[in-house]
């Protein structure tokens, strides 16, 4: 690995625990329904939302959609898996669960970490995330100060689009091979590695490799 200058880090998924902040929500939604499915569980449930967010973000990129926000994509998908389960459901429920993405959770290594590395690195979020949204799990969800918070919005597509990769490295002065990305997320090491950075996968998820050429540099377990 080449000397690292700075660090982008995804937030869903690898500083957020998204599922445990918003599993409660689900399993209360879906007690509250009483829905007579056996393959129906708030884990399954969850597995669902999470896979057709991702399918709604790769669809606004391939077809160059634009950036259409990162909470509507979530909002969409979780309209899709609601109709896929047969469950009915209310505008004001559906808000009641999306109001759930306001307070995440990070996982309890994160915090401490943070300022051991800022004494090295500039830090940098790199995220999918709306720009407000950003804004607000920052100050008020992790409340550190990050030297740059980057929203994709910026270049209209989402991660892992090789324009969002190139233009963060635009917006810090430093050149890619410099600079590493740390995701817990697969799709973001690929993105990240194709546009030249370097990158460090936190394997949260534990999955199978995947067989793409651009490979993690290392990996934290």
């Amino acid at each position: 690995m080449k000397q690292i200058e700075a660090i982008t880090f995804d937030l869903f998924g690898t500083i957020f625990d998204l599922k445990s902040t918003l599993i409660d929500s689900i399993t209360n939604y879906l007690s509250i329904k009483r829905v007579s499915n056996t393959k129906l569980t708030p884990d399954s449930f969850w597995a669902i939302w999470r896979e057709r967010q991702r399918i709604e973000q790769f669809q606004d990129s391939l077809l160059m959609a634009g950036h259409s926000g990162y909470l509507e994509t979530a909002k969409k998908a979780l309209l899709y898996t609601l109709r896929y389960y047969s469950i009915s459901f209310t505008d004001s429920e559906v808000n009641m669960i999306m109001d759930e993405w306001q307070n995440l959770k990070m996982f309890p290594d994160v915090i401490s970490e943070l300022p051991k590395l800022h004494s090295l690195y500039k830090l940098v979020v790199l995220s999918n995330g709306d720009k407000w949204f950003l804004d607000h799990l920052v100050k008020d969800c992790i409340n550190f100060e990050f030297d740059a918070v980057i929203s994709v919005d910026d270049v209209g597509f989402f991660k892992p689009h090789p324009s969002v990769y190139h233009d963060a490295s635009k917006q810090i002065q430093i050149e890619p091979q410099y600079i590493l990305m740390v995701s817990s997320n697969r799709f973001d090491i690929t993105g990240a590695r194709s546009a030249g950075y370097q990158a460090a996968l936190v394997d949260r998820y534990h999955l199978p490799k995947d067989e793409s050429i651009f490979q993690p540099n290392i990996i934290v377990e």
